[in-house]
């Protein structure tokens, strides 16, 4: 599928640097750069090969900018289409003249996403892999780009038409003895139906899991530090971050707004919120830090709670302690280094579920031990750091969720031994789900949408 027009955009991002890149793709792309592009040392530009000279407006003959092109010849590129890549001084007066001379030689501005898009319709990545493209340029840690660079090699396409080649054995079999029930083959037995059915379930089910640590590898955890003021809370940020973004000071308050961060904690993108230490007071300025201190708490993935291990606890803490009973939170005790009057087992009794740390920012102690537990409830022993196919999309968890409900009703309904017609629509929906991940079976308006997303020029 060979789109008409030619299109053309600038690929590299807007400002100042060493060079910026325009590329045109279509039919029409080799003849505009002969168009508007003089070799200095030869008339002919070679197929993959780059040539040097400049960019010169064919009417005027005034030289806009002096670059080094190439030329691909489709099918084996980006596209599948014929694709130029001029390669200009990275400033955006030589990026903007040499792309206007493009555009008024034959080629039409590029919609965001649409090389990637024409790459999709020719079949060279399916929809997936075009939405790991997304993925890879916007990977913030080493981890996150591993799982997007994994998908947009196809080992996410591939465990889904697994998936979907199970489905279709299936349908096949069910079609086979609905429509043959008197020729001579072998009867599907309700037994191996549920059993078939039931590994399409497991398979669907382990990518779901994986659907909530791959969400945070791809937006970031959100973490909220609380407690009240002067337990420690500006330091562990400081130490987690190891730069001096908090003010540090023994005078009580003196974070009176959230103070938010990212930063890597071994491969997992953290949004890293230091708050106003929590406390009654008369003070106007440092009440409204602690209501925003309360909404970060609300909104956070998890909570990092710092309480002053050597004072008893205060009515702010016991306070804190009850909203913490449905959070995922890890509780610090801090300053260990002095005479500790709050322990480790008191805590646990109040919040089972927690986990408790003692550390020490004085001294530095401890620190490492809350990175690794930030780690260990990210993946949930759910889902191991060297899993390549992970679920990082949240229109893929929904569609998944929708093939797992059909793949379950037809799991269901085989218990009960109902007609195979009856099973074969609810099978043919997860089928029809699963390949709307890929792109298989998707309406225009959802591939649109999902190219929407892109930047110009990609």
């Amino acid at each position: 599928m060979i789109m008409e027009d030619t299109i053309a955009a600038i690929a590299t991002p807007p400002g100042e640097g060493g060079i910026g890149i325009i590329r045109i793709s279509g039919e029409n792309a080799k003849k505009i750069l002969d168009t508007v592009f003089a070799p200095a040392n030869s008339t002919i530009v070679e197929n993959r090969k780059m040539s040097y000279g400049t960019i010169v407006d064919p009417f005027s003959q005034k030289v806009i900018d002096e670059v080094l092109s190439v030329y691909m010849k489709g099918p084996k590129t980006y596209t599948v289409e014929d694709v130029v890549e001029i390669n200009c001084h990275g400033g955006m007066v030589p990026l903007r003249r040499t792309l206007e001379l493009v555009l008024k030689h034959g080629a039409r501005m590029a919609e965001p996403g649409e090389f990637t898009k024409r790459a999709f319709l020719n079949g060279r990545l399916d929809l997936s892999q075009a939405e790991a493209v997304i993925d890879v340029i916007k990977a913030k840690t080493d981890k996150t780009f591993d799982v997007a660079l994994n998908q947009l090699e196809g080992i996410f396409s591939k465990k889904i038409k697994e998936i979907r080649k199970l489905l279709v054995d299936v349908l096949v079999n069910i079609t086979v003895n609905i429509d043959y029930p008197d020729e001579d083959i072998e009867e599907i037995t309700y037994d191996k139906l549920e059993q078939d059915l039931s590994l399409v379930r497991k398979a669907v089910a382990g990518l779901i899991k994986s659907a909530d640590t791959g969400r945070i590898l791809q937006e970031g955890l959100n973490v909220a530090i609380i407690g009240k003021p002067n337990v420690g809370k500006s330091s562990l940020m400081n130490n987690l971050l190891n730069e001096a973004r908090a003010i540090v000071t023994e005078i009580p308050g003196t974070t009176r707004d959230t103070i938010e961060e990212h930063l890597s904690i071994k491969g997992i993108p953290v949004r890293l919120t230091d708050t106003a230490g929590i406390r009654e007071t008369d003070d106007l300025i440092e009440k409204m830090g602690i209501e925003k201190s309360k909404e970060s708490f609300n909104h956070a993935d998890l909570v990092i709670f710092i309480m002053d291990s050597s004072r008893e606890l205060s009515q702010e803490d016991l306070e804190i302690i009850e909203h913490l009973e449905q959070q995922k939170a890890i509780v610090v005790l801090n300053k260990i280094d002095l005479k500790q009057v709050v322990f480790c087992e008191q805590i646990a009794e109040m919040l089972p579920k927690a986990v408790i740390i003692e550390t020490s920012m004085e001294k530095q102690q401890g620190i490492d031990l809350i990175e690794d537990k930030i780690v260990d409830m990210v993946y949930g022993g759910k889902v191991s750091q060297s899993d390549s196919v992970m679920v990082t999309n949240v229109r893929h968890k929904n569609l998944l969720m929708s093939a797992e409900k059909s793949v379950d009703d037809a799991i269901e309904m085989t218990k009960k031994k109902e007609a195979l017609e009856f099973i074969e629509i609810d099978v043919n929906s997860s089928y029809e789900a699963l390949g709307e991940i890929i792109g298989e079976t998707v309406q225009d308006d959802i591939i649109n949408e999902v190219f929407a997303r892109f930047c110009l020029g990609k």
